[in-house]
């Protein structure tokens, strides 16, 4: 039989969080990547946008404007798939 675990020395408040952590690891650092891969891919869809803008050859700039459009969309995506697990306690 599995006892239940003993939060003696810890107060309601760190025993929460603590499992809270537990449900949902690394939340605060994926949350980062997702804001800085989001970055990233709208900086890059704004190179690509003025590149297209300026005339230069359509393919290639077009192309990877529609992928890092795809990255933003993506990284929004996640971002909001994770604020929907468990929170953390403030």
């Amino acid at each position: 039989m599995v006892k239940p675990p003993n939060n003696k020395g810890f107060t309601k408040e760190q025993y929460d969080r603590l499992k809270a952590e537990a449900a949902a690891p690394y939340r605060g650092l994926r949350k980062f990547i997702y804001i800085a891969f989001g970055a990233s891919g709208f900086v890059g869809a704004l190179v690509f946008l003025a590149q297209i803008a300026a005339g230069k050859e359509a393919d290639a700039p077009l192309s990877n404007l529609a992928l890092q459009l795809g990255v933003v969309a993506l990284m929004v995506f996640l971002f909001r798939w994770d604020k929907e697990s468990p929170k953390l306690p403030k």
